[in-house]
């Protein structure tokens, strides 16, 4: 029996475009809004993806047909950072496979949960060189701050202070030039490789700088590969593929840069937008306090205290919702398809933005608003899993997921068990579309010490 199939709905050049380019980040929430739901055309004149935001479809595209729906290399925003990434845990197809299969057991939940005392200790000590600032009020920028924690943590715990924190606070500032300078491509996707556009400089000037600072680290630990150290270059190289051989050296070289990248930013520029947010809603920030005050008390954050900081889980997951890092997930279909009634030729584009689906208002009351409270156990049953994806879903589900939240929630509550804290500008920041979100402007905040903690 034939499926009746329809035309998919449109939304209009004149709309696309000059909104794209005027504020990235709103334009797509309105595109998203236009379609109701449905599975729409975004007409960017001889490029039309498919708008996919509904979450029956989106379960549809990330899990029950993933198969059918590829990371391929041309995509729209694989194909200018591929030139990064390269082949491997952020492509698809065999080196994915392959990668995946090598890292993975580095990132489940048990694994991660092992390493919550280590990663503890390594944030306290970074979170120590804050002391002096909260003593003399000079300003901290929350963003650089946040870098420094997350790369002391992540270098001494994932990667056995192989990379210096020196050189990855050199590498976050390359990603954060890569994620600027890549925008041009993105926004104009059918535009080839080869022709020049802005950024393209930047972009190589980066990429070269990385691959300074990395590759030797990358060679020098295929010399000491059997030791036994578990951190994630030793585990890359020392890996086998499906077929029983192992990695080359560019396929390491690549995942060292995409786990570098995935490890640290996504913590970095999350919890950024935290420090406006909750200034600016003192019941949250009451709650928030009430409860790292009550579990932690004036001891340093452990293992035991997570589970039951139930409230700052919500503050996240709320974050997550607003500022998903990654915001766009674009699949090209290998075979023709029906999605919602839409048939979706071969070939075809598709766009998945979790920036989109968590911002509409049909999934979302009042989808501005910032209320963790939409993520406590009563309201959030019943609601569909694609309506909140931050981490994507299906086989290519973000392997770092649960180490986000254990690392957010260790440097929230040892930061907030430790300090208060007063922003300079008290705005939030909009949202900057770069290969990943980034914050429009920088935070800047003056701490002090929290009530009973001695300076």
């Amino acid at each position: 029996m034939s499926v009746q199939t329809r035309q998919a709905g449109s939304v209009p050049l004149r709309h696309v475009l000059p909104n794209l380019m005027r504020d990235p980040a709103r334009a797509l929430v309105e595109f998203g809004e236009r379609s109701g739901g449905e599975v729409v055309r975004l007409n960017l004149g001889s490029f039309r993806p498919y708008l996919v935001t509904h979450p029956e479809h989106l379960q549809r595209v990330l899990r029950e047909k993933a198969d059918n729906y590829v990371r391929a290399g041309d995509g729209l925003q694989w194909r200018p950072l591929k030139r990064l990434f390269g082949e491997g845990i952020l492509g698809d197809g065999e080196h994915w496979t392959n990668s995946r299969q090598i890292l993975q057991p580095l990132f489940t939940a048990r694994r991660i949960d092992g390493l919550i005392d280590r990663l503890a200790v390594a944030i306290e000590d970074a979170i120590d060189e804050l002391e002096e600032p909260a003593r003399t009020g000079r300003p901290v920028d929350m963003g650089v701050a946040q870098a420094q924690i997350v790369c002391s943590a992540i270098m001494r715990v994932f990667f056995a202070d192989k990379i210096s924190v020196p050189d990855a606070m050199r590498i976050m500032e390359a990603q954060d030039a890569i994620a600027w300078s890549v925008m041009p491509r993105i926004m104009v996707p059918w535009a080839p490789l080869a022709a020049p556009m802005p950024g393209d400089r930047t972009f190589r000037r980066a990429v070269r700088l990385i691959d300074e600072l990395l590759l030797p680290t990358v060679r020098a630990a295929r010399d000491t590969v059997d030791d036994g150290t578990d951190d994630i270059i030793s585990t890359l190289w020392r890996g086998r593929t499906e077929d029983g051989g192992r990695l080359d050296e560019r396929q390491v070289r690549n995942d060292t840069v995409a786990m570098v990248a995935t490890t640290t930013e996504t913590t970095i520029s999350v919890l950024t937008w935290l420090w406006p947010h909750i200034e600016r809603d003192p019941v949250v920030a009451d709650r928030l306090y009430e409860e790292i005050d009550r579990v932690v008390g004036d001891q340093p954050v452990r293992r035991e205290h997570l589970r039951e900081l139930r409230y700052t889980r919500q503050v996240l997951d709320e974050l997550l919702r607003l500022y998903p890092i990654g915001w766009l997930f674009p699949r090209t279909a290998v075979e023709e398809d029906v999605i919602g009634g839409v048939r979706i030729p071969a070939g075809s584009t598709l766009v998945v933005s979790p920036l989109i689906t968590h911002r509409m208002s049909m999934f979302w009351e009042r989808p501005e608003a910032f209320d963790p409270d939409r993520f406590s156990q009563e309201l959030s049953r019943g609601r569909p899993k694609y309506a909140h994806f931050p981490f994507g879903g299906g086989p290519h589900q973000c392997l770092g997921m649960h180490l986000f939240y254990l690392e957010a929630t260790l440097i929230v509550a040892t930061l907030l068990s430790r300090f208060r804290f007063r922003l300079r500008r008290s705005v939030v920041p909009g949202i900057k579309v770069a290969a990943a979100l980034r914050p429009l402007d920088r935070v800047e905040v003056t701490l002090r010490p929290a009530p009973g903690v001695v300076a």
